[in-house]
């Protein structure tokens, strides 16, 4: 921390601490005799859904991050707009604060988390997150759900590795009801004129993180409401000195909730917390993973506005809060608050990052290069969110044969098995010959786990109904555009599931809820209403992640520890060869009026 400035703690059941003095005050800067009362102006720089990038580099392509928008990525890059603007405004003058969802979303966090994994004990790695957001100089972070991701043990781990506080509000103790980690953090900055800005960052965390991460934390850890622990907390810390309050919340704006009532309580609240609780001056927003620069709420009490901005995730955006302060009535206002954003593309990244993590990164590019298996041809999700494809086959015919082996023996030893996945990559592609595990990794990104659950063929046509609501309606006859023909009311290619063991189309002529007709076994049986399935199915899916209906409620027959992308990683090293003569079938087709549209 730098000298000029004191900064507290607030209190955490994890230390068992109270408030705490853990920096000290450098001498007063010299004043300036000025006209009229001392003012004060500083900025707030922010991050959120960092998600493990450090470099400018997909790990998954092997190559430098590219996208159609021309954005660059990572806490390299990053770091160098700090540095710039810690030159520009002075660094006594600058915060540096994060939204979350820092420890889990590459390869290189992945290896940290589950190849070679931080201990908190001293010895072993360090994280390259921590490394990186040491040495850059961040101030405080708010905790994400993809936090939660591997587990309380790895998070301790990691938070004993930052030299600066993880905060959430609204995790507490499940049996104390007591903060598990620091709800706030406080620190005094120095004018040149006029006594101490004190400056309060409380965080505030997700609370889905009670359905994504139930095994993890059901029965350790409970999530309150957002703005319930705002209202208790921003009060006091007004009464504890603060002369501004930011809060740092992994949160989205919408005030909605993209689970239903699986979540208990609303996953995108932020806009909420700033209407509804008095005393906040800017919210950091995260989650969403949308770019806003600059959003003001009125709060309903008060009337006051709060500034409220998100930067684009994986730092690609940083956002800038500027707050100009004036000594008025015997103490700082705050009279404007403004928000901004930069891009990261505009810079280069910092060499200092880059050699701090450079053999961390160099070792999982080495990693993930690793031949594990070959390809008998290649397979490309290119198509895969509108057309049955060879690469989705793939994930489902390895769940399948897995959840079947795990029944065996059991008294639904017999059931037929079914399987749901996702295209979570348009670019992702096995190609013939040699297969690395970037090319198997990059199919499956994300750290879900499988689980089978039961379902009748009246719950199946109902999930089957709602994935189907992805595709844009197109009566028969229309030109079909495949740009345009996905992601209806802005439903992510994550949440349309194709389901394998049975055979089924979707008339995209007809409206959402009625399109799937002829649905059917692999032999041409109708599928009976009351017939039971086994569904093999991602841990997300089945708490609750996208709503889909009947799949939260229904039985449980098991459930699996290791992520589904290790499982198929195992599964190419086991057989060594990847055939889609074996597995690749026509399960579903896009239909309009009975004729196919591919």
């Amino acid at each position: 921390m730098p000298l000029d400035r004191r900064t507290f703690l607030g209190t955490t059941a994890a230390t068992g601490a109270g408030v705490a003095l853990t920096g000290a005050a450098a001498a007063p800067a010299a004043a300036r005799r000025e006209p009229g009362p001392p003012r004060y102006e500083f900025t707030v720089l922010g991050t959120t859904d960092l998600h493990g990038n450090v470099f400018n580099w997909d790990y998954f392509t092997d190559a430098e991050f590219t996208d159609a928008g021309g954005n660059d990525i990572g806490l390299a890059k990053i770091s160098t707009l700090v540095n710039e603007i810690r030159a520009e405004r002075g660094r006594r003058n600058t915060l540096l604060i994060d939204a979350g969802d820092t420890i889990q979303g590459t390869q290189l966090a992945y290896y940290y988390a589950k190849i070679d994994p931080i201990t908190g004990t001293g010895e072993g790695p360090v994280h390259p997150m921590a490394q990186a957001m040491n040495a850059i100089g961040y101030d405080a972070a708010a905790l994400g759900n993809h936090e939660f991701n591997y587990g309380i043990p790895l998070l301790r781990a990691f938070q004993s590795q930052c030299d600066f506080p993880l905060l959430a509000a609204n995790a507490l103790h499940a049996d104390t009801e007591r903060p598990a980690f620091p709800p706030y953090w406080l620190t005094r900055l120095r004018p040149p004129r006029g006594r101490d800005v004190t400056v309060a960052v409380l965080g505030l965390t997700n609370p889905g993180i009670a359905v994504w991460d139930r095994a993890h934390v059901e029965g350790r850890m409970i999530f309150p409401s957002l703005e319930a622990q705002a209202a208790h907390y921003v009060p006091r810390l007004r009464a504890m000195g603060a002369d501004v309050v930011i809060v740092s919340a992994h949160s989205g704006t919408s005030g909605t909730s993209s689970y239903g009532d699986q979540i208990p309580h609303i996953e995108n609240a932020a806009a909420l917390v700033a209407e509804q609780v008095p005393g906040i001056d800017a919210i950091l927003v995260g989650h969403a993973h949308t770019e806003i620069p600059e959003r003001r709420v009125k709060n309903a009490e008060t009337g006051r506005e709060v500034v409220l901005s998100e930067p684009l995730f994986w730092g690609k955006r940083l956002t800038l809060f500027d707050f100009e302060l004036v000594w008025d009535r015997g103490g700082w206002q705050v009279e404007s608050v403004t928000a901004e954003v930069r891009n990261t593309n505009t810079v280069a990244e910092d060499p200092r990052i880059t050699r701090l993590v450079g053999e961390q990164h160099a070792r999982v590019v080495a990693y993930v290069n690793q031949v594990i298996g070959t390809a008998t041809e290649a397979m490309a999700a290119t198509e895969a969110p509108y057309k049955d494809t060879a690469v989705i086959d793939f994930i489902n015919h390895v769940q399948t044969e897995t959840v079947t082996a795990a029944l065996a023996g059991s008294e639904y030893a017999g059931t037929p098995v079914l399987s749901q996945a996702a295209c979570f990559s348009r670019t992702a592609a096995i190609p013939a010959g040699e297969v690395t595990i970037r090319d198997v990794a990059g199919l499956y990104t994300f750290e879900n786990t499988l689980e089978a659950r039961l379902i009748t063929g009246a719950q199946l046509k109902d999930y089957l109904e709602y994935s189907a609501r992805y595709f844009t309606q197109t009566p028969a006859g229309a030109p079909v555009d495949p740009a345009a023909l996905t992601n209806a009311g802005g439903i992510p290619d994550y949440n349309y599931d194709a389901v394998s063991g049975v055979a089924y189309d979707i008339d995209i002529a007809r409206p959402a809820g009625s399109r799937v007709t002829g649905l059917r076994h692999a032999d041409g049986r109708p599928v009976g209403e009351a017939e039971e399935f086994v569904l093999a199915v991602n841990n997300y899916r089945a708490g609750g992640g996208g709503n889909f209906p009947h799949i939260a409620g229904a039985e449980r027959l098991w459930s699996n520890s290791d992520e589904i992308r290790n499982t198929i990683i195992a599964w190419v090293r086991a057989n060594g060869a990847i055939d889609p003569a074996a597995f690749a079938s026509a399960d579903w087709r896009l239909t309009r009026n009975g004729e196919p549209v591919f």
